[in-house]
Order: structure tokens, then sequence, then C-alpha cells
């Protein structure tokens, strides 16, 4: 069956992602670069889900989903990165003033994973970006080199990832996960 990346507009789609077992439980809900830190660190309980659930009403929204028929399969996180911590991120450059949009997360659901669906994830978002008019498109993800990134580090996803959706190495940066150094990536939309 074919994969279809969507816009996440389904807060129960998005849920069964990136949402938790128990809506109580203080999980990310891929927040963490989306809203200023202190805004972050304040929200308990079912706090993080009530937000997205008001971000998948907005627009543009929060990332795009695939689905395997009815199934949703995965989710990835863009956005302008005006509204994100990569604007004033002290361990990724900032490059330039051009209308940039980031895409930080990648998340492949158990049981779909090694059929190319983070390939498709990304490919969606960039579409979702240039729908939006971005200019620039960028990622920050590990230069793992082709050794193996743990599985609750991978949703960064790797430099090779992104090199094969046409994205060109634009800059080192400080930030390191699971011991390897994150690069930023850049695909330029201009003309495309």
């Amino acid at each position: 069956m074919a994969i279809e990346i969507r816009p996440a507009t389904q807060f129960q789609d998005v849920s069964a992602i990136i949402g938790p077992k128990r809506p109580d439980a203080n999980v990310c809900w891929c927040l963490s670069y989306r809203i200023p830190s202190t805004q972050n660190q304040k929200l308990r309980g079912t706090e993080r889900g009530d937000l997205v659930k008001e971000l998948v009403r907005q627009d543009p929204p929060p990332g795009v989903l695939a689905y395997d028929g009815d199934d949703v399969a995965g989710w990835a996180a863009v956005h302008p990165r005006s509204d994100t911590s990569f604007a004033r991120n002290r361990k990724i450059p900032h490059l330039d003033d051009l209308d940039v949009w980031s895409v930080w997360c990648i998340r492949v659901r158990p049981g779909h994973r090694g059929r190319g669906i983070s390939h498709h994830l990304l490919e969606g978002a960039v579409a979702m970006a240039r729908d939006y008019g971005a200019l620039i498109i960028e990622g920050y993800p590990v230069d793992n080199r082709g050794s193996k990134v743990d599985l609750t580090m991978a949703y960064v996803g790797t430099r090779r990832l992104f090199e094969q959706a046409g994205f060109v190495k634009a800059a080192d940066t400080d930030s390191v996960l699971n011991g390897f150094p994150r690069v930023l990536m850049r695909l330029d939309l201009r003309g495309t």
C-alpha cells in the first residue's frame, strides 16, 4: 500500500504518534523545540496535549503525518524557524534572516519501521514548507557516519537521510545527541 503524507490536523492521529499512553504523563509531545523552554517546563499533566490540540487547529499545522492506508504510521514536526526555539538556540547556528522553516522531529511507529516512511515524512515536510512559501528548510540531524543511533534519539534524523532528500550541510553545530555531533542541513526551495 502507498504511504500518504497529510498535514497534521487530526489531534487523535498526532496523539497516536507523539502522545503518551496516559494523557496526564509528562512527555515531550514534540514541544521541546516548538515552544520556549520556560513555557514547556511549566506544562503539567494534560496541558501539553491540550496545547497540541490547539496547534493542530492552527494554520500552518505543527507538522505532517504519514498514513499507511487508514493507519497513522509517522510524524514529522515542521514549522517556521521563527516560531521555534531554533530561532534563539545557542548551539544551532542562525545563518541568516531568510524565511527559514525547521524540521526537527521524525518519528515512525513500531510495526511501520524499515519501509522508508521517514523519507516520505521528510519529503512531506519539505512540500508543506514550500506550499507555505518557505525559501529555505533546514534540519539538525546527527552525523552518525553510518553508526547505529539509539531509537529514542533517532527522532532528529541522520545526515544521510537529509542528504538523500537533497539537503546539503550548511554548518557544524555545538549540539551533540547520543554521542553524535548534529549538523545543520539546508535545502534551498527558491526556484523549485
